[in-house]
């Protein structure tokens, strides 16, 4: 398969944080990995590890992300060229909620798009003017179910609203490619399957490429078309499995299935075979 069909592509990808220092710690290290462009769906990669083991740090990498950006060994190719810095075809959401204390909903799912040019904005889907943006704007409002709730402030919100927010300020701009650190981890568990399920909905909605670093072997199964079990640090990929269920049911009802469970022991089995280690246990150091 050529690079121009490939999403992403990372050939023998390490990183040392003060290379040619005495305090040089490598972090990730001969990470080779191809994700096809899969017509009219795209792929779903879940990414599980302990903790420090790099997961994050490969998503800065390919979002071009300082200081993890850039790589200090090997190529990462994003949609057929280098990736040299942040890009529009690239959208991150962090674990932490990342909306603008002084804007309301409506302006922080605006933020981003307001920086695009005329020619951008017609490349996304947005009419121009102020009305057109605040139409478009609206749009995900009502796709993230926050409708009712577009003139409040951050405050205002509880945090599974707030990081609803920064789906929707993300997703707005139409990425190609999602990555995700760990968005849903601070939610309860009720929440945290609603936004789940809110994912899946509007992943289809995007046909995009999404990775997604998670602690979480049931949201791995759930969501994961592909999971990767790294290893200790420095992190590889240790493990790649395949072979997961499609999701046809709501989080909540498929989680809840004994297929579903047998596909999570089988998972976590895994993880213990790569890292020693029982899936969300706390590492004694970073």
């Amino acid at each position: 398969m050529s690079p121009e069909q490939d999403v992403v592509v990372c050939r023998g990808v390490s990183k040392t944080f003060q290379a040619g220092t005495s305090r040089a710690k490598i972090v990730i290290r001969d990470i080779d990995f191809r994700v096809s462009d899969l017509p009219d769906r795209g792929e779903f990669v879940a990414i599980l590890g302990p903790s420090g083991c790099g997961k994050s740090t490969l998503l800065n990498i390919l979002a071009g992300l300082e200081p993890h950006f850039p790589q200090t060994t090997g190529d990462v190719i994003v949609r057929g060229a280098p990736v040299t810095g942040p890009g529009r075809d690239r959208g991150m959401i962090f674990q932490r909620y990342s909306s603008f204390p002084n804007r309301t909903v409506l302006k922080n799912i605006t933020f981003g798009i307001e920086l695009l040019s005329p020619d951008e904005r017609k490349s996304v889907g947005v009419p121009l003017g102020p009305r057109g943006l605040t139409e478009y704007a609206m749009e995900w409002v009502r796709k993230v179910h926050l409708e009712g709730s577009e003139n409040l402030y951050p405050h205002q919100l509880s945090g599974g609203m707030q990081q609803r927010v920064a789906i929707a300020r993300t997703l707005a701009l139409k990425p190609r490619i999602l990555l995700m650190d760990e968005p849903f981890s601070a939610l309860d568990e009720p929440t945290r399957l609603e936004m789940q399920d809110l994912i899946v909905e509007l992943w289809h909605h995007l046909e995009a490429t999404v990775f997604l670093v998670t602690h979480s072997v049931a949201e791995a199964v759930f969501l994961g078309d592909r999971i990767w079990i790294f290893t200790h640090g420095p992190g590889t990929i240790g493990r790649v499995i395949g072979d997961l269920p499609p999701r046809d049911r709501p989080a909540e009802e498929a989680q809840r299935t004994k297929e579903f469970l047998d596909d999570v022991a089988r998972v976590a089995a895994a993880f213990k075979d790569v890292t020693g280690d029982r899936p969300g246990k706390k590492p004694n150091a970073t």
